[in-house]
């Protein structure tokens, strides 16, 4: 068992069942599209995406995690599309998706070189990437996020790792980030939307 089927069992919702902030706050760039949501666990940012009309597909390491994320999704009355699969490997077709959401997916920096540029190829004409990640200033703080910086990302390194997409929105600072039991309190984040031109 996993470290992520771990924690995906061994509280209801580890990050509860409300979508991130700041994708609900800019849901609107995506709704009715094709969206591939990274890193999504329990589902609740790709079942809210369903929720507005976009056909989602979560991707997750967690057999554990996206069996909630079904779950979640028929509650809701909707349906979305689960893959496990290790991102480090994960290939979607080129030019398939309108969308990539990354909510507080945190990957190595050797996994982020070879997944991104895959993931953007991905993309459509026009597509949209949308993503909220933790920042070392993180660290300190005991409100969730991962330990290691070379899991993080500052808006100082996203416009590199986000090579061949016209950056539309960066910003990087502190926010109360309220998702369930391991993601509670004061924060510090990176937030992006990015579109590949065309």
């Amino acid at each position: 068992m996993t470290f992520w089927d771990e924690r995906y069992g061994s509280v209801d919702w580890a990050f509860g069942t409300e979508p991130n902030d700041f994708l609900r706050e800019n849901a609107g760039v995506l709704a009715g599209r094709r969206v591939l949501c990274i890193g999504d666990g329990e589902g609740r940012n790709g079942v809210f995406l369903a929720t507005q009309g976009a056909s989602v597909t979560s991707v997750d390491l967690s057999e554990v995690g996206l069996a909630k994320a079904r779950r979640l999704a028929d509650e809701r009355g909707v349906e979305i599309t689960t893959k496990v699969a290790d991102l480090a490997e994960y290939e979607p077709a080129p030019g398939s998706l309108d969308a990539v959401v990354s909510i507080f997916c945190h990957l190595p920096s050797a996994v982020r070189s070879r997944a991104y540029p895959r993931l953007i190829e991905s993309l459509t004409s026009g597509g949209v990437w949308l993503a909220e990640s933790y920042t070392p200033d993180q660290i300190p703080r005991d409100t969730g996020g991962p330990k290691d910086p070379d899991l993080m990302q500052t808006a100082a390194t996203l416009p590199d790792e986000l090579d061949g997409l016209v950056i539309e929105h960066l910003w990087e600072g502190e926010r109360t980030v309220v998702e369930g039991p391991f993601h509670s309190g004061p924060a510090s984040v990176v937030q992006v939307i990015a579109r590949r031109p065309g």
